[in-house]
């Protein structure tokens, strides 16, 4: 018998093989190679565009932070530099000194803010002005005939004039220069007059509002004050107004 005559050889060679195919992934199925590499690269993005998004809220935060008490500090140490530059040029007798953030000429005191409130007064309105102090803008002098007009921020920047809203008729403003102190008492309160920033009237030397309601004292003279802020924390087209007039003057002793 030969090799080829084996029993069970023929029925092995006559049965059929079974060949075990290998399937194929559909085209973008994400559990392949090509799949886990976009769905690591979406990740990969998400995770960064997260990371963005925070630290553009912890930058806003920040700027939040320092317009709200980074820039009232750096204020306070300015009206620190301007009060001690004021006392050493009145001491050799100029009655404007010059500072790093302008021409300084008087200390502005308001007794109802406390006892405590002391703001220089400067030259002009410009940022720097207004961020050491309060801001003179027109050209007469304290105590002088005409509308001594001081500005001054009600949030941020030191906000000298945070609680002017709550002044009320018969509160006293003091300013102290070098020759004179000259006391003011108020006519109107904080929220008697609120009008757009584009009405200058208030500036005038003798103001009248042209749009009747809340009018400048009358038959008090002709030494005259006039205070402006913002009227509303986070909007500044509108401001307060409060108008007063001169009732002494008192020179130092000595």
């Amino acid at each position: 018998m030969t090799q080829t005559d084996l029993p069970g050889d023929s029925e092995q060679d006559a049965a059929p093989r079974r060949v075990r195919r290998r399937r194929t992934r559909p085209a973008g199925d994400p559990s392949g190679p090509s799949g886990s590499s976009r769905t690591g690269t979406r990740r990969r993005v998400s995770f960064w565009m997260g990371c963005g998004l925070i630290a553009a809220g912890l930058a806003v935060l920040g700027w939040v932070a320092w317009q709200f008490w980074g820039t009232n500090w750096q204020s306070q140490q300015r009206q620190g530099d301007v009060r001690r530059a004021l006392a050493s040029g009145w001491g050799d007798g100029q009655d404007v000194v010059r500072t790093d953030f302008g021409n300084a000429t008087a200390i502005l005191h308001i007794p109802k803010f406390g006892k405590d409130f002391a703001v220089p007064v400067l030259e002009g309105a410009s940022d720097t002005v207004l961020a050491s102090g309060v801001g003179h803008m027109e050209d007469t002098e304290a105590g002088g005939v005409g509308n001594y007009v001081l500005a001054g921020h009600r949030v941020t920047h030191g906000e000298p004039f945070a609680e002017l809203p709550t002044l009320e008729p018969g509160d006293e403003v003091v300013v102290e220069t070098r020759t004179a102190t000259y006391t003011y008492v108020l006519d109107t309160g904080g929220e008697d007059l609120i009008i757009p920033f584009t009405q200058t009237w208030v500036l005038d030397e003798r103001p009248v509002n042209p749009n009747g309601g809340t009018q400048p004292p009358d038959g008090v003279g002709n030494q005259l004050i006039t205070l402006l802020t913002c009227s509303e924390i986070f909007h500044t087209d509108n401001r307060s107004v409060v108008f007063g007039h001169l009732v002494e003057s008192s020179v130092p002793s000595g």
